[in-house]
């Protein structure tokens, strides 16, 4: 079954998802931010194959997530650097990994933590807040669709 592309879609959330939506993209958008860069290395660290791999980096470099670059070591490869683009999915990525830890986890079980690299304290929990200060929900909030 072929997938419908939702690149015309009214809805942010779906034109998003059209184009990070597999978990594959949001896997290589997340180690690109651990200073994963080059091929062989986002291939050995997810086990993904190399033809999925090749057509997710190659769809996340048409739409400017990523950019391929020279290898800062100056030898041959290239390497596949978060654009400016790329770097605003960081609160997607955090908000993913906090109601993972959230809902995915049991109390005392081992996982991996995002924190500072000042003090090395975990980062704050991201919370939606109006203007006023208050915090967001699906109860204080509605979608103003297109007609």
């Amino acid at each position: 079954m072929k997938r419908k592309s939702l690149e015309d879609a009214q809805c942010p959330v779906a034109r998003t998802l059209d184009v990070i939506g597999d978990w594959w993209s949001l896997l290589i958008v997340r180690d690109a931010f651990d200073g994963v860069s080059r091929f062989s290395e986002f291939q050995k660290g997810l086990g993904m194959a190399k033809n999925i791999l090749s057509t997710r980096l190659r769809t996340l470099v048409a739409h400017g997530i990523l950019e391929i670059a020279p290898a800062s070591d100056g030898s041959a490869y290239q390497e596949y650097i978060l654009t400016d683009k790329g770097r605003a999915l960081f609160p997607v990525i955090v908000g993913l990994r906090q109601w993972g830890e959230d809902h995915l986890f049991a109390p005392d079980e081992a996982h991996s933590h995002l924190v500072e690299n000042d003090g090395g304290q975990p980062i704050p929990r991201m919370t939606p807040t109006g203007r006023g200060g208050q915090t967001l929900t699906p109860l204080n909030t509605r979608v103003v669709k297109v007609e």
